[in-house]
């Protein structure tokens, strides 16, 4: 089966690669489409995704969808055949952070695609994935494995706008228009948002915000742009970068919140901490997501407005050309890898 391999800085590879038999507990999975994720594009241009290095070859991806084809030894869950989304976090359940049900911060997860320990985990870009049978989701009738692609980063805008806590009625400031910041957009106005304003520097970016929901689009590099709010209620940093940070910090409205959800560079980053203590403001991080998987899967049943944000479906032999594609925001959104037909095994539709 062919599989889509990371092997170092600026190597990626599509190679062929065994096709795995399900153990005690798993599910094998037949992949039909990928995500590419922004931390797919890092491990690709830069060797690791922030303090999270590559020391061996690993297969990327952690956004799937397929459809069900066997079981391992006492394992059960959906009917073979079944079209699927993977959630693709095995969190410990034992460690504090589990205990005290935050299981997103779990100190001992593993995450598919994820170079954080080592062996490194690997991913879900392959024909065929191994995944626990709980991690395995049923789609919501009417939903289609295209749109349910999106499942896993729009798991992660519904976390996001969840830390930010109630926003009905609220006017929600979101940095950053990439296909997490669309999906923070969307997430925020099935929240009841009011009022939604994005800021990005590319035009296209905000194009796509808007097919999201958007209802305010700014030019983070126009200080005399008319939509710039004068303060928002709530602050969500899609970007990840720190210039995001200090324009959330700048103009949430004191008592406001601000979510930290862009991972920013390693190291070191400055920010306007000040305006944290005299308009105590919150600063919240938010990472990942736990129970948001199946939110996410029912609010992209109900919306058809996600399609917008797949810009583009790729083979996965052209994986290369689809992370350059991913990683041009001028020209995409969303990309998808498509692991090519798996028809045969259910009706799954598309």
């Amino acid at each position: 089966m062919l599989g889509c391999v990371i092997h170092g800085r600026g190597d990626l590879r599509v190679d062929e690669l065994p096709v795995p038999e399900p153990g005690p507990g798993q599910a094998l999975v037949a992949v039909r489409y990928g995500g590419v994720c922004g931390s797919d594009l890092h491990y690709w241009r830069h060797g690791g995704v922030g303090d999270f290095r590559l020391e061996e070859p690993m297969v990327l991806g952690h956004e799937v969808v397929g459809a069900v084809v066997a079981y391992g030894d006492g394992a059960s869950g959906p009917a073979v055949g079944t079209a699927v989304a993977v959630h693709p976090a095995t969190p410990c359940r034992v460690c504090p952070e589990c205990v005290d049900g935050r299981p997103n911060v779990c100190r001992d997860t593993r995450y598919l695609g994820s170079a954080a320990r080592v062996p490194h985990v690997q991913g879900g870009f392959a024909a065929r994935v191994a995944v626990p049978a709980e991690q395995v989701r049923p789609l919501p009738a009417g939903l289609g494995l295209r749109r349910a692609a999106l499942a896993e980063p729009l798991s992660v805008a519904v976390h996001a706008v969840r830390r930010a806590g109630d926003v009905a009625g609220r006017h929600v400031l979101v940095t950053g228009a990439g296909p997490i910041g669309c999906l923070v957009v969307a997430a925020a106005k099935a929240a009841g948002a009011a009022r939604v304003t994005v800021t990005d520097l590319l035009p296209q970016a905000l194009r796509f915000a808007a097919a999201a929901g958007a209802d305010t689009l700014v030019r983070a590099d126009d200080p005399h742009d008319a939509g710039w709010p004068v303060e928002a209620d709530v602050a969500i940093e899609a970007s990840g970068v720190a210039a995001g940070l200090d324009t959330c910090l700048r103009l949430v409205r004191r008592g406001g919140v601000v979510v930290q959800l862009g991972m920013l560079p390693p190291g070191q980053s400055p920010f306007a901490g000040n305006l944290v203590v005299s308009r105590e403001i919150e600063l919240r991080g938010a990472f990942r997501f736990d129970s948001e998987f199946d939110a996410a899967l029912d609010l992209l049943a109900a919306e058809p407005a996600f399609d917008a944000l797949v810009s583009a479906v790729v083979p996965v032999r052209e994986s290369e050309s689809a992370f350059a594609l991913a990683a041009d925001r001028s020209r995409s959104c969303k990309v998808l890898l498509d692991f090519g037909d798996i028809g045969d095994i259910g009706d799954i539709g598309g």
